[in-house]
C-alpha cells in the first residue's frame, strides 16, 4: 500500500463554483484534457496542464457526476435534470432520462458505464434535492437507489435502501458494480456474473471518512473520495430519534456540524484491498467528491471549490 501526507497537489482554478467531478479524456481530440461541471450548470473542459480552460456547454441544472461514452459525449448526471449527454463539440444538451417508474428523479448523483453501453446510476434521495442534502445524510432517510439503463433506455431499481447512495463504479472485468453509502462509510458491491451473480455484499466498509464519488482508474483499481473525516457528533446524531435529526437540520447552517477539511482519496482492487491511501495537504484545496486516476496521475473536484486538483503518484 502506498501512502502520502506532505507530498504536492497542483490546484487548476475554474471560473465556477464546486468543480465537483471529474473525468480524463483518454482518446479523440479532447485526449488528456479533464471535464468538470460546476453549480453554476457549467460544464468546463481543462487543458492537462491546466493553462487553458474552455466552457463547452450549460445544462442548466448542477452537473454532478461526468463520464464520457464511446462516441466522445459526456454523460452527465445532472442533481435537478437527471442524466444527460453533452457533446463538448457543439454544447448539445440531451435528456437521457429524468424519471425513475414514472416518477421524477430528486437527486441524480453518478454514473459509470459499462462496455456494452448499460448505464449504471445513483440517485441519492427521493425525499430531499441537493440543496438539502444534509437534511438526508443527517436523517438517514436510507431512500438512496441504484438503477440499471439498458442499451434500449429502460430503467429499474437494483438496490435500494441505501444511506446517500453516491459514487458508482463497475470493476476491471465488470464482474460487480458497486455505489457508495456516504451515510453509512461504506461501498457496497453488487454482483453481475458468475456464481454470486445477484448477491450483495460490500468492496469496504468502516472508511475513515465519507465516501462520495468513486470510480476506476486506468490501474484498474477503484478509486474512492472522503469528502470528510468520519465525525462522531454526526454519527451520534445519525442514531438520535427522528424529531431530533429534523430539528438539527432546521437550525442556521453555521451552527449545523460542517465538513471538515481535508484531501483524501483511497484505492481499492476488487477483492477490497486498500491499495493506495492519500492523505493530502488541504491549504488550498479541500472536499474531494471527485476523483479520476489517469495514467500515474489522480485528478480530484470538489463540491466546494472553484478548481480541480492534480496529485502524481
Amino acid at each position: 500500500m502506498t501512502t502520502a501526507s506532505s507530498t504536492g497537489l497542483t490546484v487548476h482554478p475554474v471560473p465556477g463554483q464546486g468543480a465537483e467531478d471529474v473525468v480524463v479524456a483518454t482518446s479523440g481530440p479532447d485526449e488528456g484534457c479533464v471535464f468538470t461541471g460546476t453549480e453554476d450548470g457549467s460544464i468546463f473542459r481543462v487543458s492537462p496542464d491546466g493553462a487553458r480552460i474552455d466552457r463547452v456547454a450549460h445544462t442548466g441544472g448542477r452537473p454532478l457526476g461526468i463520464e464520457l461514452d464511446g462516441d466522445g459525449r459526456l454523460l452527465v448526471c445532472d442533481a435537478k435534470r437527471g442524466v444527460l449527454r453533452v457533446d463538448p463539440s457543439t454544447g448539445g444538451v440531451e435528456t437521457v432520462t429524468d424519471r425513475v417508474g414514472g416518477q421524477p428523479m430528486v437527486f441524480c448523483n453518478n454514473a459509470a458505464i459499462a462496455g456494452d453501453g448499460t448505464v449504471w446510476f445513483s440517485d441519492s434521495s427521493t425525499r430531499y434535492g441537493i440543496e438539502r442534502w444534509k437534511d438526508d445524510f443527517i436523517q438517514v432517510t436510507r431512500t438512496g437507489r441504484l438503477m440499471r439503463m439498458a442499451t434500449d433506455g429502460t430503467v429499474e431499481v437494483v438496490l435500494d435502501g441505501l444511506a446517500f447512495a453516491n459514487g458508482v463504479a463497475l470493476s476491471k472485468d465488470e464482474d460487480f458494480v458497486c455505489v457508495a453509502e456516504t451515510g453509512a462509510r461504506t461501498v457496497v458491491r453488487r454482483w453481475l456474473t458468475g456464481d454470486r451473480a445477484g448477491m450483495r455484499d460490500l468492496l469496504c466498509q468502516n472508511l475513515p471518512g465519507y465516501p462520495d464519488n468513486i470510480a476506476r482508474g486506468s490501474d484498474g483499481l477503484i478509486w474512492v473520495t472522503l469528502a470528510s473525516p468520519r465525525d462522531t457528533v454526526v454519527e451520534r446524531l445519525q442514531a438520535a430519534p427522528m424529531r431530533v435529526r429534523k430539528l438539527v437540520t432546521r437550525i442556521p447552517a453555521k451552527l449545523q456540524p460542517q465538513p471538515a477539511r481535508t484531501v483524501r482519496v483511497q484505492a481499492y482492487d476488487d477483492a477490497g484491498r486498500l491499495v493506495h491511501d492519500l492523505d493530502l495537504p488541504s491549504d488550498g484545496f479541500h472536499m474531494v467528491t471527485g476523483v479520476r486516476e489517469h495514467d500515474g496521475r489522480v485528478w480530484m473536484g470538489s463540491l466546494h471549490e472553484p478548481a480541480i486538483a492534480a496529485h502524481d503518484l
